[in-house]
């Protein structure tokens, strides 16, 4: 897991997923584009936010912590890239 200073760029609306893992059966999904500090030059993320932490909304500008998570996956030939926020505190 890697640690990154960020800013909230844009976060779409909570759905609920089908989940296994859950007692409900559902799971909160959320999908965050954040922008390192850097200016408006730094490397930039789309990340998936998975439970409790979906279901909070931040707003755009607001500058995050976030413990982010690459994971890459094959699917027919193709490999995808998944970044899974796992922590995010929020410093301002």
């Amino acid at each position: 897991m890697q640690t990154k200073i960020c800013k909230v760029v844009a976060q779409s609306e909570t759905i609920y997923v089908q989940s296994k893992k859950s007692e409900t059966g559902k799971m909160a999904k959320s999908i965050m584009r954040l922008r390192e500090l850097g200016g408006s030059y730094g490397d930039e993320y789309v990340c998936t936010l998975l439970g409790p932490i979906a279901e909070y909304q931040f707003d755009p500008g607001q500058t995050i912590l976030a413990g982010l998570r690459f994971l890459t996956h094959e699917s027919g030939g193709v490999y995808y890239q998944d970044i899974i926020a796992n922590d995010i505190i929020l410093l301002s």
